[in-house]
C-alpha cells in the first residue's frame, strides 16, 4: 500500500479504496470494523478497533477514504491498524484515478474524442441518435467500468473499450471502402451503453454486482430497448433504428455467448469481431504480464483454458489506451 510515514512512531497515512468492510464484535462484545483496503499497489487487511458508529462515519465497500494508522504483525502477515478514517473530501484535491485501477486517459478526454467522431458523421439520423444516447448517460459514462470482472473492469473502462473499437474501426474503413463508417462507429459507441444499467457501480468505477434488470435482460436487450425508445422520441426512421438495434443484439456473435441474432450485415459482423478482438487482447495482456518472461500463464478459462506464453519481446508501435 502506498501509505506515507507521518508523525513518527510508525504511523502512516494515505488514500485508498475500501474493498470490503464488515462490522464485527470482539469476544468482549466491543464493535470493530474488519476491512480490506486497496489502492493501485495492492491490498491489505485492516482493523478499526473500538468502532463507534455515527451518521458521519458509516462506511461501505468501494468508499474512497483517507486513513491513518500503523502496520502490525498478525499471524505471519502484516495487518494495518486503523486509527483514523474518513471519506475523501473535495478539498483533499486528490484524483481517484491515482488510487483505483483506471484507464490511462480520463473520461473527459475519451468522451471528447468520441463526440468528435460523432460530430463528423455524414448520416444526420445516426448523429442525432448517438448524441442523444450519450447525453442521457453522460455523467455515468465518464467513470463506468465495462465489466465486473475480466476485460476493462476499471474506472472509465467502458469509454476505454468504446474508444479502442472506434480507433480500430477507422483503420478497418481505410482498408475496406465498402463499409459504412458512420453505422459501424454508431454501433461501436452504443453497443455496450446499457452496461450502465446492467452493472451496479459507484464513482470509484468499480462494479460491485449486476442489477436485477441486468441479470434478467442483459445489456444487449436493454440497449436495443433504449435505442428504440430514444430513437422513436426523436423521430428516427424505423430503418435506421432496426440496423442499430440489430448491431446491439448481435454483437456477441453467437447465441452461445448471448447474441439474440447472428450478425446479418457487414457492419454488424465487424462490430462483433472488433469487440471480441479488443476484449481478448485486454485479457491476454493482463494474463501474460502477470508471469515472467519465458513462462506460461495458468489456464485462462475466459480464453478457452489456454496457457498463454510471455515471449518478452517489447512492443514497437501503436497507441495504447492502457498506459499513460
Amino acid at each position: 500500500m502506498n501509505f506515507t510515514p507521518v508523525g513518527g512512531a510508525g504511523a502512516h497515512e494515505g488514500y485508498c479504496l475500501i474493498k470490503s468492510v464488515e462490522k464485527k464484535q470482539t469476544a468482549k462484545g466491543v464493535p470493530y470494523l474488519d476491512l480490506i483496503l486497496a489502492d493501485n499497489s495492492g491490498e491489505i487487511s485492516a482493523k478499526l478497533w473500538d468502532y463507534k458508529e455515527t451518521p458521519s462515519n458509516k462506511f461501505k465497500a468501494f468508499d474512497f477514504v483517507k486513513v491513518r494508522g500503523s502496520y502490525v504483525p498478525f499471524n505471519d502477515t502484516i495487518q494495518f491498524r486503523v486509527e483514523r478514517i474518513r471519506h475523501v473530501l473535495p478539498e483533499d484535491e486528490v484524483a481517484i484515478e491515482d488510487y483505483v485501477p483506471s484507464a490511462c486517459l480520463t473520461g473527459d478526454v475519451m468522451l471528447a474524442e468520441v463526440e468528435k467522431i460523432v460530430g463528423s458523421f455524414a448520416d444526420e439520423e445516426l448523429k442525432k441518435l448517438t448524441f442523444a444516447v450519450i447525453e442521457e448517460n453522460r455523467e455515468k459514462l465518464l467513470y463506468w467500468p465495462a465489466a465486473k470482472n475480466l476485460h476493462h473492469a476499471v474506472r472509465s473502462g467502458l469509454l476505454m473499450h468504446t474508444l479502442s473499437i472506434l480507433r480500430l474501426a477507422r483503420g478497418v474503413c481505410d482498408i475496406y471502402k465498402f463499409v459504412n463508417y458512420d453505422l459501424l462507429c454508431a454501433g461501436a459507441i452504443l453497443h455496450d451503453i446499457a452496461k450502465i444499467e446492467e452493472l451496479q457501480a459507484s464513482e470509484t468505477g468499480i462494479a460491485s454486482e449486476y442489477t436485477v434488470r441486468g441479470n434478467l435482460l442483459g445489456h444487449l436487450v436493454m440497449g436495443a430497448i433504449n435505442i428504440d425508445r430514444i430513437g422513436t422520441s426523436l423521430g428516427i426512421s424505423p430503418e435506421t433504428l432496426t440496423l442499430v438495434e440489430h448491431m446491439l443484439i448481435s454483437h456477441h456473435g453467437t447465441p452461445e455467448f448471448g447474441a439474440a441474432k447472428l450478425p446479418m450485415f457487414i457492419e454488424a459482423e465487424l462490430l462483433s469481431q472488433l469487440d471480441l478482438m479488443d476484449a481478448r487482447l485486454y485479457e491476454m495482456r493482463a494474463a501474460v504480464e502477470a508471469v515472467d518472461e519465458g513462462a506460461f500463464t495458468p489456464r485462462q478459462w475466459a480464453l478457452e483454458n489456454r496457457n498463454l506464453y510471455n515471449h518478452g519481446k517489447a512492443p514497437d508501435g501503436g497507441v495504447d489506451l492502457t498506459e499513460a
